[in-house]
């Protein structure tokens, strides 16, 4: 039996729209029983097993992250541990010693590949050794890998493009791997470390068998960790009788299906973002590969008459105002909103019109407001500049466009690209600072409230959820965030270090550092 828990805080953030009070969040068992100001709190303290004065700690629903990957993730940690092997002798020696353990006909995986200590063509000595055994070994960052030629036959990419997209084939390989179905345990206490309660994972395809390993994890009550399931299609289009047996499969507390996921242009940087007018550094280009719309309009249509929603990636102001008119034409009830809850994801650069056109009629933009901690001021602004020019630039992650266009802006990561840190959040995404402590564009920010509130109810929302998530309030389920830190009286440019002491799912706490 679950004990009772009192919070008690001088900042409760109940993400109404309200501001922060000093008051008192009552849990029992799986719910929030009563929350409200610090003198009414006495009839619930006296019975409670636990009560915390948090002081100035900000109390605050459980965040929602609305773009993850496991499947990336997971390649982190899984396989023959790199680190410290510096030659590809070491490597190889490494790689059968821990091929010892494994069947002769499973393919090797491996992590934190140190890529510079290896002299161009050791691949060669990697085949030698494992001629029709696959081998890949990813470095920490993914961004490339050691493969041989075994590997490269089976799952058709290579070291210069191993993104989540071009991987799919190796998936059902490594998912299928008894110690990734344990890796998930670490990965839903990993975020829930970080306050995070529920997040919309990117299930590739039909998630490879994966689907299976949630509902097993459902049954047993060891999700800890609530999972919107999206679907992106990649080995082939959308599948709308896999999201329909999904949809009647998963409809329980913690692990749901609501509908896909695709990208539609690229990054800026090299040219693959689409944008209304040319670029400044090539005139009478606008993409440089141009995007499958065809497809993607019709597979839009056919998500939308299925009942389910689609959540399109977009980074230049072309692909954004392509993609607003597109779901501009998908089902609306009749004050004119979307009935399906579509969303863009991303929205690096975009024009003030067509955010107010996708405000008017519902729309949800998931935006990722640590991205610009990833680079220097410097290196991101002179890039952009060169590329698409000063004014385009200045249209880069406007927040405040969105929100007040009546858009729901909710938060993600990209997962394993980011990973979800509330400090680092609002330092970026309410101060406009960049890695190294510069800020831009500040006006297009949103102010620490409302970037809460899309941490929180707008992502609760955005994943169906918000009768039982998102906010503080009497009878909801009780996924609650304590933050080690008083964000809302702090310089967002000294909150990046600031995370969560308490998190809560389901009335269980699954992450305490107050003890």
């Amino acid at each position: 039996m679950r004990e009772g828990i009192v919070l008690l805080s001088e900042n409760v953030f109940d993400s109404t729209g309200a501001e922060p009070f000093d008051g008192f969040v009552a849990i029992e068992g799986n719910e929030i029983k009563a929350v409200g100001p610090r003198e009414a709190a006495r009839p619930f303290t006296a019975n409670a097993g636990r009560v915390l004065d948090v002081g100035s700690k900000v109390v605050m629903p459980g965040l929602c992250d609305v773009h993850t990957f496991f499947t990336g993730w997971v390649l982190e940690g899984i396989g023959c541990d790199f680190t410290g092997i510096s030659s590809p002798g070491e490597g190889i020696a490494a790689l059968r010693d821990y091929a010892c353990d494994r069947p002769s006909d499973e393919p090797l995986f491996g992590h934190a590949w140190d890529a510079g200590a290896f002299p161009s063509g050791s691949e060669l000595r990697l085949d030698e050794a494992f001629p029709s055994r696959p081998v890949v070994v990813f470095t920490s960052d993914r961004g490339t890998c050691w493969m041989n030629a075994a590997a490269r036959e089976r799952y058709q990419f290579g070291p210069d493009a191993c993104w989540a997209e071009m991987i799919w084939r190796m998936m059902p390989d490594y998912l299928a791997m008894p110690e990734v179905q344990a890796r998930y345990v670490d990965y839903m206490a990993m975020l829930n470390g970080r306050g995070v309660t529920s997040i919309k994972e990117m299930t590739f395809d039909d998630y490879y068998g994966f689907a299976d390993v949630m509902a097993r994890m459902e049954d047993a009550g060891q999700m800890t960790l609530r999972v919107s399931m999206m679907s992106q299609p990649v080995g082939r289009g959308a599948d709308i009788e896999h999201g329909k047996r999904m949809r009647d499969r998963f409809h329980g507390p913690f692990v749901t299906f609501s509908g896909y996921n695709r990208m539609t242009d690229r990054g800026v940087a090299g040219g693959l973002a689409e944008y209304v007018d040319p670029y400044d550094s090539k005139p009478g280009m606008r993409v440089a590969v141009p995007v499958e719309w065809d497809l993607i309009e019709r597979e839009t249509h056919e998500v939308d008459a299925a009942g389910f929603r689609y959540s399109l990636h977009c980074q230049g102001d072309g692909a954004v105002r392509h993609t607003v008119r597109l779901l501009d034409s998908c089902a609306k009830d009749a004050a004119g909103r979307l009935v399906n809850r579509h969303a863009i994801t991303d929205l690096e650069c975009s024009c003030p019109s067509d955010l107010d056109l996708f405000g008017s009629i519902g729309g949800i933009c998931e935006v990722y407001p640590q991205i610009q901690t990833l680079d220097a001021e410097a290196d991101i602004e002179s890039m952009a500049i060169r590329q698409v020019g000063p004014e385009r630039f200045s249209r880069f992650w406007n927040r405040r466009r969105m929100w007040d266009a009546g858009a729901r802006v909710c938060c993600g990561t990209d997962l394993p690209l980011l990973v979800p840190h509330i400090g680092e959040s609002i330092y970026a995404g309410c101060g406009g600072y960049f890695d190294d402590g510069v800020a831009v564009n500040q006006a297009n920010m949103l102010s620490v409230g409302e970037l809460l509130q899309a941490w929180t109810a707008n992502g609760a929302y955005d994943c169906y959820s918000e009768d039982r998530l998102g906010t503080l309030e009497e009878g909801k389920t009780a996924d609650v965030v304590v933050l080690d830190g008083d964000v809302f009286h702090t310089d967002p440019a000294n909150v990046r270090g600031i995370g969560a002491a308490l998190t809560i799912s389901d009335g269980r706490i699954v992450h305490d550092a107050l003890r």
